[in-house]
């Protein structure tokens, strides 16, 4: 896979990110308060070692039920400490009183009158500790903290999204051109997913590859360099946030809101700086809104039938209840942030250190 551009400019950081239980902690911010009555028994587990699906295939061997009768907002990753909450039916309440396992602790329970849906989550809250960090590493990453707090972060999709061998998304390419057979739906649907994933990433990455080019020269040199109209690259130049709109870019209020196209540069950068808006990118597929203009002319680029929905997706995002702390005994250098649901934390840290 390419190598994605990244907006801070410093060279890459030497330090050691792994992750596991230790070195990664994930807490889930649910989408709204449980009302403590109801039908549904919400359990709010911590797992470490396991993914969602495993810890909730522990859980329903232990009841001899199926695992469609658990209710979940996201699934988390399997190498790191994870607390979210699940939902099952309220009538195994008694059965999981004595449940144990080392690997899955049920920490308090509740109720709710509904089962947890896919998608009921604000976000996730993160702890990541990189280690073998030095006065310099610290410098440097403290300088990168500093800008993400101003500016926000693009919001890759991660590694994650793409398979263990990284190539998810050319198995769904080839699913598209009709060179591969997948019959099991769900396998199928997951490959296309990763390739829509890829084609918004190529275009993020493209788009600050733009941006950084209208910061580094003069407006002149980009209309001849990019072929940009220069009335265009005028304005876009004078934008003081490092991601520069340009004219048919579709936005979104932040953090959640109605989708527009762009109508005053000038007016739209300057609220996209105070957070209140968002540039939006493509996932290809079917029933859903394209770009205009000049920013629809390098979205083609990245637009393919995959006969999947399509959708909008956050450009760029702003993580939350940014906190650091460095133990300069031992070398580490720990973060603490907020991201929205559907944002990765390793590509906060891949924005850091430039991995």
């Amino acid at each position: 896979m390419e190598q994605l551009q990244r907006y801070l400019n410093h060279t890459k950081i030497d330090v050691v990110f792994k992750q596991n239980k230790d070195d990664f902690v994930v807490t889930e911010i649910p989408l709204y308060e449980f009302s403590g009555e109801g039908e549904h028994l919400v359990l709010k587990i911590r797992k470490k070692d396991l993914a969602t699906w495993d810890a909730i295939e522990i859980l329903a061997k232990y009841l001899n039920c199926s695992s469609r009768e658990f209710g979940y907002a996201g699934l988390k990753d399997k190498n790191a400490l994870t607390v979210q909450s699940i939902s099952v039916h309220r009538k195994y309440e008694e059965a999981l009183k004595s449940f144990q396992n080392e690997n899955l602790k049920i920490l308090e329970t509740t109720y709710h009158n509904n089962k947890i849906k896919v998608g009921h989550l604000k976000g996730n809250k993160f702890f990541i500790r990189l280690k073998r960090v030095g006065a310099i590493e610290k410098r440097k990453i403290e300088e990168a903290l500093g800008s993400i707090v101003t500016y926000g972060i693009p919001n890759y999709f991660g590694f994650q999204r793409f398979g263990i061998e990284g190539d998810n998304y050319k198995k769904g390419k080839d699913i598209i051109d009709g060179k591969l057979k997948e019959k099991r739906r769900n396998l199928k649907q997951m490959y296309i997913n990763a390739y829509q994933s890829y084609l918004f990433n190529s275009w993020l990455s493209k788009r600050i590859e733009i941006s950084k080019l209208i910061d580094a020269f003069e407006p002149k040199e980009i209309y001849q360099r990019l072929n940009l109209p220069l009335d265009v690259v005028k304005q876009m130049k004078k934008q003081k946030h490092p991601f520069k709109l340009m004219t048919g870019d579709l936005l979104s209020h932040y953090p959640f809101g109605k989708i527009f196209t762009i109508e005053n540069l000038e007016e739209e950068s300057l609220k996209f700086s105070e957070r209140d808006r968002v540039p939006t990118g493509l996932l290809s597929g079917k029933r859903v809104k394209n770009s205009e203009g000049l920013a629809y002319e390098i979205e083609k680029e990245y637009e393919e039938k995959t006969g999947e929905d399509g959708a909008r997706r956050f450009a760029w995002v702003f993580p939350e209840d940014i906190s650091s702390n460095y133990k300069e005994d031992k070398n580490w250098f720990e973060v603490q942030f907020f991201l929205p649901k559907g944002s990765y934390a390793t590509e906060v840290i891949a924005e850091i250190i430039h991995q």
